[in-house]
């Protein structure tokens, strides 16, 4: 049967009528055009639909089956470290992500001496001397300077301590739009420290999950699938958070 890129190319040689063409290639001609274009649109068809099943299947929610996964993981304790991850996040946000730094926030600081942790007020004194400096009084504990000027610098405060013989000024910093950035950007970091321990902790689950050999595949898949959901569900909560606090910090709300 002649291809009809080849009737073309004898059409433009032989400028003839339709009617003149043998009785083999008229039908050719008028029967292959509307299959190709038919074989055409069927392909778009398929193609649409295969990206609506995609669409599809990436909005699909899976349903959470607390008895199921309570047969198969721990799954009180699953969600309260989730749960401690999100609130540990909420309470940095509160203490140390304050558009001006207040003085409760620095005494509750936490810092890290000889393996142990201390808040700042166990280890030192800390008074406001005015609206602009924060004084942190370390006499009692000189050995853990070192220690305490780290815990500041990296507060996330956007700190930079000043420091005269056991004594530590810390200038509040003014709020102009590069400390507000600082801050946002803070901010983010504080949302992926968040998300990366759910990830880890979702993670870890699924591993143990992955071991079991006393359950079905079918069982298995559907409870790593809803061990995921509940991961993404408390991420998606640090995500909001990370947005209203970006917009206080910026000013955008």
């Amino acid at each position: 049967m002649i291809r009809i890129s080849m009737l073309r190319v004898l059409a433009r040689a032989f400028p003839v009528r339709a009617t003149q063409l043998p009785s083999r290639i008229t039908p050719a001609v008028s029967i292959l055009t509307p299959q190709f274009n038919a074989f055409q649109n069927q392909q778009i068809r398929n193609k649409h639909s295969k990206d609506r099943k995609k669409e599809n299947k990436g909005a699909a929610k899976v349903h959470i089956n607390e008895e199921q996964l309570a047969e198969v993981i721990d799954i009180e304790t699953l969600r309260s470290q989730m749960e401690k991850t999100l609130g540990t996040m909420k309470e940095d946000y509160i203490k140390n992500l304050s558009l001006r730094s207040a003085t409760g926030a620095i005494e509750t600081l936490k810092v890290t001496f000889e393996g142990k942790e201390y808040q700042l007020q166990e280890l030192a004194q800390v008074v406001r001397k005015n609206p602009k400096t924060v004084v942190v009084n370390l006499v009692s504990f000189p050995q853990t300077i070192p220690a305490v000027l780290q815990a500041i610098q990296k507060s996330g405060m956007n700190l930079n301590p000043q420091q005269d013989g056991t004594t530590l000024f810390v200038p509040v910093p003014k709020v102009t739009r590069e400390h507000r950035e600082g801050l946002a950007k803070n901010a983010k970091s504080l949302f992926i420290k968040c998300r990366d321990s759910i990830k880890d902790a979702q993670n870890q689950t699924i591993k143990k999950v992955k071991k079991q050999a006393n359950i079905s595949e079918d069982v298995n898949f559907q409870v790593q699938a809803q061990v995921t959901a509940i991961a993404n569900g408390y991420i998606k909560e640090a995500e909001k958070m990370l947005e209203i606090k970006q917009g206080e910090l910026l000013g955008d709300k």
